[in-house]
């Protein structure tokens, strides 16, 4: 399995759940992976199946050109580069709101990063559109530090789908959808995934 996004909060899980996962990073992790800019990836290992945690928020990158350099462009040159590589089943990590015609930036992205996926032909594509993700994550991110916080108040007043998802639920779904075949386009919001953790 190929996997980008292995330095943060949910490809970390992932890796700690899967040590044959080959990481594709812009820096060493301490593990042997593939180590290069994803504006300019070499030719990857052959695999069936990657995984792409890749995400940033717009005030860590500085801009919004900064932000889409990251969720957008680096998204697709992996999904492109392990398509080359072989891979059959793509599995991303979205997030719930992902809107190609949003007015705001963050879910138009993720939106349109869908769409693109989608259009790439992988004989099986799996979404997750997961809400607001708990867990302890190593660089500083203030306010969502203080949503976390907040989030069992909050989620008693939103849908299901819309509220937070511990990080370890979304990367176990992301195990057990590396052992589904059926080919298609599948999206997974909060219920379907905390689903998949308990199967």
């Amino acid at each position: 399995m190929l996997l980008a996004g292995a330095s943060g909060l949910v490809g970390g899980l992932v890796m700690g759940l899967c040590r044959d996962a080959i990481p594709i990073t812009r820096r060493p992790i301490g593990r042997p992976g593939v180590v290069a800019d994803f504006d300019d990836l070499p030719p990857l290992p052959q695999a069936q199946v990657a995984v792409c945690a890749l995400g940033t928020t717009r005030a860590k990158a500085g801009s919004d050109a900064a932000f889409r350099a990251v969720d957008h462009d680096a998204v697709l040159a992996f999904a492109r580069a392990a398509k080359a590589a072989g891979v059959t089943h793509f599995i991303l990590v979205s997030s719930v709101g992902a809107n190609p015609k949003a007015s705001l930036l963050y879910p138009r992205t993720k939106g349109e990063v869908e769409a693109a996926l989608a259009a790439m032909g992988f004989a099986r594509l799996d979404i997750l559109q997961p809400g607001l993700l708990i867990g302890p994550r190593a660089e500083r991110r203030p306010v969502e530090r203080f949503l976390q916080w907040a989030a069992p108040v909050m989620d008693l007043a939103l849908p299901r789908d819309l509220g937070s998802l511990p990080a370890g639920m979304v990367a176990g779904a992301i195990i057990a959808l590396t052992k589904s075949n059926e080919p298609g386009v599948f999206r997974h919001t909060n219920r379907a995934i905390a689903s998949l953790t308990l199967t």
